[in-house]
């Protein structure tokens, strides 16, 4: 997927950002711990040409391995995680994926409200960091985010003021043709 500026959405990509995300059955990740090492894991999830652009052309990678817990919504009309509960009682360090398809009508009003709801989850109580993504450029966008807790997240989320405004005009205004949000527990980073 592309991905934007400054850790968050951008109408100007950032071609030198990309993210790459594989899905698999649990008992296959353990061959993924931290010190199989990068290479390792590019490899055997993309395979070779994949692994090997990615280590001729980036001087900074970060791989999460990381465990679905939580998800409401869909993906291209599919639950690509699973069908997973909407709630949990995990409270560790968490890791939030929230995609959307926004509707052609609605670009202009979602793009407007960026900037700021960005700054304010930099600036939130707990965060880590971010990277916005999308697999189709200002339309189908998704934010990755990393969280010190459940809570911390869900500080942001739902108790920060224009945060809570922009989820507010997001259904009132109806944004979005398809949305999903999954949360993650991090096994591990490296």
């Amino acid at each position: 997927m592309g991905s934007g500026k400054n850790g968050t959405f951008d109408k100007n990509p950032d071609l030198k950002q990309w993210a790459l995300m594989g899905v698999m059955d649990a008992a296959s990740a353990t061959d993924y711990l931290p010190e199989s090492g990068h290479d390792f894991v590019l490899k055997n999830t993309y395979g070779s040409f994949i692994a090997g652009w990615i280590r001729l052309f980036c001087n900074e990678r970060h791989t999460y391995l990381l465990q679905p817990i939580e998800s409401h919504g869909l993906w291209n009309g599919r639950e690509v995680f699973g069908n997973l509960p909407k709630n949990s009682d995990y409270e560790g360090e968490i890791a939030v994926m929230t995609r959307a398809t926004i509707r052609f009508s609605k670009l202009g009003r979602f793009w407007e409200h960026v900037p700021e709801a960005a700054a304010e989850m930099a600036r939130a109580e707990g965060f880590i960091k971010s990277y916005g993504v999308g697999e189709w450029p200002w339309i189908k966008q998704a934010t990755f985010s990393i969280w010190k807790t459940k809570d911390a997240m869900r500080q942001f989320a739902y108790k920060s003021q224009y945060h809570k405004e922009v989820i507010r005009k997001t259904r009132a205004e109806n944004w979005y043709s398809e949305e999903m949000f999954v949360r993650f527990r991090v096994l591990c980073r490296f």
